[in-house]
Formats: C-alpha cells, sequence, structure tokens
C-alpha cells in the first residue's frame, strides 16, 4: 500500500474548500450508488436464472400484500392486549 500516496490524498481533499468537497462527496456517493444497483441487477439475474425465468408463485405484490395485512392484524391484537377496551358505566 502506498501510504504516502493516501496521506498526500488526505491532506489534497482536506485543503479544499468547502464547495469543492461537498461535490466530491456528492460524486464518491453517486459512485455507490451506481455499485449498489449494479448488484442488485446482478442479484436479480442469478435469481431468475436460477428460477429459470419462472416467475414468483405467489406473485410478489400478492405476497407483500398478504404479509402486510398479516403483520397489521398482529400489531391490532397486540395493542388491544395492551390497551383493552373498558366499558364506561
Amino acid at each position: 500500500m502506498n501510504t504516502q500516496l493516501v496521506d498526500g490524498l488526505v491532506q489534497t481533499i482536506q485543503s479544499l474548500p468547502k464547495e469543492e468537497r461537498a461535490l466530491l462527496d456528492e460524486k464518491l456517493k453517486r459512485s455507490d450508488a451506481r455499485a449498489a444497483f449494479q448488484k442488485l441487477i446482478d442479484l436479480a439475474d442469478k435469481i431468475n436464472a436460477r428460477r429459470g425465468g419462472k416467475p414468483f408463485d405467489p406473485p410478489l405484490e400478492d405476497y407483500i400484500r398478504q404479509t402486510r395485512e398479516e403483520r397489521n392484524e398482529q400489531h391490532d391484537e397486540l395493542m388491544r392486549s395492551c390497551f383493552p377496551t373498558s366499558e364506561v358505566k
């Protein structure tokens, strides 16, 4: 590892004006986002290849809706057990 190069880069970056450092940060984050998106695409391709191009059964939208409804019911049940309604006399 070239520690002198790294130290020089750190000094250069630290000497940049605030606006230029912000621009550098933005470009680095954008590069990270592109890499993450490409990983996501690669993973989707692997899953699709493993499944032989067959769609999910049930469709993902149905699965998400079903699990959301189950979660909401669990939440409602928990709220009812924690805060039971009392009859007013």
